[in-house]
Parts: structure tokens; sequence; C-alpha cells
């Protein structure tokens, strides 16, 4: 599941980007197939970051990327370790939700980037959001879960307060949120329910095969039922 839309950026070789909170790094591996740059992906939790790691030898084995270099480690959002102004795109996806003191993680990401440089931030978008949050009290309290909801105004203005400019946005993945609905409303911890089992394997497929006609619908469908708002920032 990409969010980062990289059709919208100019990835020249030789970039070096940061993915933060790479989970299995899907986009760290997505970022590698731009020609020629350094993916670096880093995350908090140690289980993530090796299969973020296999992910990236995967993907080399079977020549799946540009002729760049993965990097995968730990590292905390809230202190990151690199230098100042060391990245030339910087990748933040649905992580801010996640983190208490969000200003200090979003001062971070602002200062690896290059003055002039994009990011991309993307978070779950308010009305899914809160959604899940009325049907189920145990989506929102889950241990390491979602602890606020933004509004794109909001998160708009503590990125610009940190000297970024919002230049873009979009949403995605609508097909997720009626899954996270449903299994909101019916238990989110459960794994017996055939309908929510289902669609999961649906999305998995979906995600696997990108068919073009759930592609269509999704982008038919992202501007009402887009589960992610996605905002991209130049750095001043």
């Amino acid at each position: 599941m990409i969010t980062v839309d990289f059709n919208r950026l100019a990835i020249q070789p030789g970039y070096r980007i940061l993915d933060i909170g790479c989970g299995s790094g899907r986009h760290t591996c997505a970022a590698l197939q731009c020609k020629n740059v350094l993916a670096v992906g880093v995350d908090i939790n140690f289980d993530d970051v090796i299969e973020a790691d296999n992910r990236i030898e995967y993907h080399a084995k079977f020549g799946n990327h540009g002729g760049g270099t993965g990097v995968i480690s730990v590292a905390d959002t809230l202190d990151l370790p690199f230098k100042d102004n060391f990245f030339d795109f910087v990748i933040c996806s649905e992580v801010l939700e996640h983190i208490h003191d969000h200003r200090t993680a979003v001062s971070e990401i602002i200062r690896v980037l290059k003055p002039g440089r994009n990011l991309m931030v993307s978070v779950p978008r308010y009305l899914p959001e809160r959604i899940c949050w009325t049907f189920s009290k145990d989506y929102r309290n889950t241990a390491n879960g979602h602890i606020r909801i933004y509004k794109q105004k909001e998160l708009t203005e503590l990125l610009e307060t940190t000297g970024a400019t919002l230049w873009g946005k979009h949403y995605a993945h609508s097909l997720h949120t009626p899954y996270w609905w449903l299994k909101c409303l019916l238990g989110p911890a459960r794994e017996d329910l055939r309908l929510v089992n289902l669609y999961h394997r649906f999305l998995v497929w979906d995600m696997m095969k990108h068919p073009w006609i759930t592609r269509l619908l999704e982008n038919l469908l992202n501007p009402l039922l887009g589960k992610s708002l996605v905002l991209y920032l130049r750095k001043a």
C-alpha cells in the first residue's frame, strides 16, 4: 500500500531519501524504484526493521530496483541520528498520529531535510478516523495506537510553523476505509469474522495485482472516502 505519489516529485539520481517510521519497508522499497538513490528507512520497532531489511533484500534479489542503495536502521523520530540538511526527500507516512510529542517529531523531520527540498506527510483522514473511534473504544485504546485525529488545517499549521510550505495534497486508500469501519464495528481484535476476513483477502489481492478496475474505483472514491490525508510540502 503505497501512499506517496512519486509522479508528483522530481526525484533525481543521487538523491538521499528518508522513510521515517518505515514499518515493513513499503515506502523504502518504493523509493528504491527511483534511479540510483540512497533510500534510508528508520523505525523504532526492531522487528519491523528486520522485516524491512528482508524486503529490500528480496527486491534486490529479483532486480526490482533502480540501482540505488537501501539502508534500514532502528531510530527514534524524536531524535533522528542524521546531520542537519542531509536528505533530499523525507517520507513520514502514518506516523505522527502515534507520537505524543509531535512538535518535536516535526522539528526533527524538517531539520534533516535540505532547504528547497520536499517532504510527504500522511495521517488518517479526519472523518473516516473519527467514525472508527466512534465504533470502537478498543481501536483507539490499542497499545502504541492512534492518540489523536488531525484536521487538515491543524496538521498544515503544525508543519508550516517549522518552516515548510504546503504545495500539494490528495487523499488515498478509499477501498481500505470500509474495511476498517467493519472491523471496528464488529470487533477490531476478532479474527473469526468471515466478512472482514474476505475483505482483507480482497485488499491483499488488490495490492499485489493492481487491477485497473480497482485502481479506477479507488481514484474515483478517494476524494470522498480516502482513508489517508496526504500532504506535500517544501522546506524554505
